[in-house]
This record gives C-alpha cells, sequence and structure tokens, in this order.
C-alpha cells in the first residue's frame, strides 16, 4: 500500500508548486471532506505555513482513498470469484444429488464447524494441508509463549524472592528503629551524666593546673632545679650522715672540755683549735658535697 501511495504524493507534490494552485487544491479537497460529512468549512487564515500543511494532508489524504479505492477494487473482485465458485461447486454439489437441503443436519454442522475452524486458522481452504500447516504454526506459537511464560515465571520467583528478603529486612530494620526509640531515653540520661562528669572533670583538671603552676613557682622560689633528683637527695643524706658520724668524735670531744675548769688562755687555745678543725670539717663537707655534684652530673 505504501508502494502505491508514494508515487501519488510526489506527481501530486509536483503539480502543486504554484502557491495558488495549491491554495486552490486545499480549498477543494477541504469542501469534498467536510461536504461530504455535511459541515461546512471553517473560516481560517491561509497563511503558507497552514497551505503547505494542508496541502500535504491533500496529497496523503488522496493517495490514501486511491489506495483504499484499489484495494477494495481487487476485494471486489476477489469476492466475486469466490461466490463464482462457490456457485459452481454448488451447481456440481447439486448435480450429485448432495446439495445442502439433502445433507444431514450433522453433516451441515460439521461442515460449518470446518469452516469456522478454517475461518479462525486465517486459512484459504479446508485442505488437510492448510489445517496442518495452520495447526503447526500455532503449536510453533504456543511453544514461543510457553518459553515466554517459564521466562516470567521464573523471573516472578526471582521478583518474590527479592520481594521476601525485601519484608524480612524492613521487619528487621523496623525492630532495630524500635529498639533504638526506646533506647533513647536511656542513653540521653547517660549522656546527660558524661556531661556533667565531663564539666566536674574539666572543673578539676583547671584546679589541678592551678596546683602545678603554684607548686612550679614554689619549687622555683626555693631553688629546685631539674638536676636535683631522688637519688641525689639520698646520696646527700647518706654522706651527712657519714659526716655525723665523722663529727661525733669531735663534738664529743668539745663536749668533754665544757667539763673542765675555765681558763682563759688554754680556752682560747681550744677555741682556735676548734676553729681549725670546723674549718678543715667545712671544707671536707664543701669537697663532698661537690664531688657527689659532679658524679652525678
Amino acid at each position: 500500500m505504501s508502494d502505491i501511495m508514494s508515487p501519488a504524493v510526489d506527481s501530486d507534490s509536483k503539480m502543486g508548486s504554484d502557491p495558488t494552485s495549491r491554495i486552490a487544491e486545499v480549498k477543494e479537497w477541504l469542501g469534498s471532506e467536510f461536504g461530504r460529512a455535511g459541515k461546512e468549512v471553517p473560516d481560517f487564515e491561509y497563511t503558507p505555513f497552514s497551505v503547505s500543511h494542508l496541502h500535504n494532508l491533500c496529497n496523503l489524504s488522496q493517495a490514501k482513498t486511491r489506495a483504499a479505492e484499489i484495494l477494495a477494487k481487487d476485494f471486489r473482485l476477489k469476492a466475486a470469484e469466490y461466490r463464482a465458485q462457490a456457485a459452481r461447486i454448488r451447481e456440481i454439489l447439486e448435480s450429485v444429488g448432495m446439495a445442502q437441503e439433502n445433507l444431514p443436519s450433522n453433516v451441515v454442522s460439521s461442515a460449518q464447524v470446518l469452516a469456522n475452524v478454517a475461518n479462525l486458522l486465517n486459512i484459504r481452504d479446508t485442505e488437510l494441508s492448510s489445517f496442518l500447516v495452520a495447526m503447526g504454526d500455532i503449536s510453533l506459537r504456543k511453544i514461543s509463549v510457553e518459553e515466554k511464560r517459564a521466562k516470567v515465571e521464573k523471573d516472578s520467583k526471582v521478583l518474590l524472592d527479592h520481594t521476601r528478603k525485601a519484608i524480612a529486612r524492613l521487619t528487621y530494620l523496623k525492630r532495630t528503629l524500635a529498639q533504638l526509640e526506646d533506647d533513647v531515653a536511656p542513653c540521653e540520661a547517660q549522656m546527660d551524666n558524661w556531661k556533667t562528669n565531663l564539666a566536674v572533670m574539666a572543673a578539676k583538671e583547671r584546679q589541678y593546673m592551678q596546683q602545678c603552676a603554684n607548686y612550679k613557682a614554689m619549687l622555683n622560689r626555693v631553688g629546685y632545679s631539674p638536676d636535683i633528683s631522688h637519688g641525689i637527695l639520698v646520696e646527700m643524706a647518706e654522706h651527712r650522715k657519714e659526716l655525723e658520724k665523722k663529727t661525733k668524735p669531735m663534738l664529743d670531744t668539745l663536749r668533754s672540755y665544757q667539763d673542765l675548769p675555765p681558763d682563759k688562755a688554754l680556752a682560747a687555745l681550744a677555741i682556735e683549735d676548734k676553729k681549725r678543725q670546723f674549718a678543715v670539717a667545712e671544707k671536707y663537707l664543701e669537697d663532698v658535697l661537690h664531688s657527689a655534684l659532679t658524679t652525678t652530673q
């Protein structure tokens, strides 16, 4: 049908190249179409665009009309041939005594069923080969439909499985959400407690930092340096004990001198002697402390 239409459209497009002739063709076509429908052509402005569009519609409509007339003529011709063939077959059947009115009712109904099946299968005749071909085509269609049905069932099972999993996950998420909502109040209370403890700890931190600064200032005032450690203090204490042991006999001697009767000359000599001993002991103590500090450094 498209082969029939295309030449007509090309020929009409070549014929209606003049704008005036195009408008005339469009008016004539619109008048015939609306007149066939029993209506008047509505008023509108004939612009180049509308004329071009309507002219194309006119050409297409005329081409389709001619194609439809050709097909209708062909169908009428085939119908006449079928009627002539049916009349000839009817005459043959009547000549051999097999007219429709002479046949039993079951034969007529069977023939009618056979004709209906042929029409249903869309075959040209009631030959066995035509029925076999039609049945084969139906079988192929059935196989194709069964394959599609199996595929759809498989896809449906997959979708059903996915749906079940999605429902299970949704149920789990709902249960988890409910549990989290139940845990909100205890968690908020715990968070408030943590905030309170954090504030207390921050205050304690500031207090301890202030105390640490005070202790550092105190150590700086007393002359503490990082070189003085616990080990050095222990060593100095041990040296002090040793010095006390060494100076104890001297102190005992001095105490014994206190029991003697006072003699100014002897006392002066004793004082000078003790001063010398004290200077020696003091120098020895300084040397020991200096050596201890030098060893630790």
